[in-house]
């Protein structure tokens, strides 16, 4: 029978350091599928990760297991790609003006059809994801929990430490800065 999480870890704190690393090897996956939300290249993806990995270690004392280990780590998370958002936002790797002419055509159809925006699925997901890029990190970290990995504010609350009024001011914020970038992207479309 496989020891539970809060062996393993009592098993760590004790001195047996090759305890965690059956800790790194279940959780690892739910962590990449995470870091791969906030980073596009699989290089990023790999730091953030492993920074996850190693503030994990490094605070292992500070996890009281009152809550399921998971959701510890999963804020170390959370923390880790929103450092990732901030200390990246200066070096966005797209513009505007590098839409390819099948998005701007996708976004023209929307703005006058919004029922084909089915026929074109996959330049959407391009575009949506063009816009996160474009967003201030805790737009883009509010947003992506709430929208896009679907957790209710609470859950938004517990995993960044902010409190739920809070939480609910940066989507208010967040969703106008899309209106905003996606505005600004339909007028540069005709200008």
């Amino acid at each position: 029978m496989d020891p539970t999480d809060q062996e393993l870890i009592a098993a760590v704190r004790a001195g047996r350091i090759e305890c965690f690393e059956p800790l790194v090897r279940k959780y690892s996956p739910r962590l990449f599928a995470t870091a791969r939300r906030y980073a596009r290249r699989d290089s990023d993806v790999e730091d953030i990760v492993q920074e996850i990995w190693v503030r994990a270690y490094q605070k292992l004392d500070t996890y009281r297991a009152t809550a399921p280990f998971e959701h510890w780590l999963m804020r170390i998370a959370v923390r880790v790609c929103y450092d990732f958002l901030r200390a990246h936002q200066r070096s966005r790797e797209s513009a505007f003006s590098e839409l390819s002419q099948s998005e701007l055509d996708w976004l023209e159809r929307v703005g006058k059809q919004p029922e084909s925006a089915t026929e074109q699925a996959d330049a959407a997901r391009e575009l949506v994801q063009k816009l996160l890029d474009r967003l201030s990190p805790s737009a883009r970290l509010v947003i992506t929990l709430l929208a896009i990995e679907g957790r209710s504010v609470k859950e938004v609350a517990r995993l960044t430490g902010w409190s739920v009024p809070a939480v609910k001011v940066r989507a208010f914020r967040a969703r106008a800065e899309l209106r905003r970038l996606l505005a600004r992207m339909a007028t540069g479309k005709y200008l």
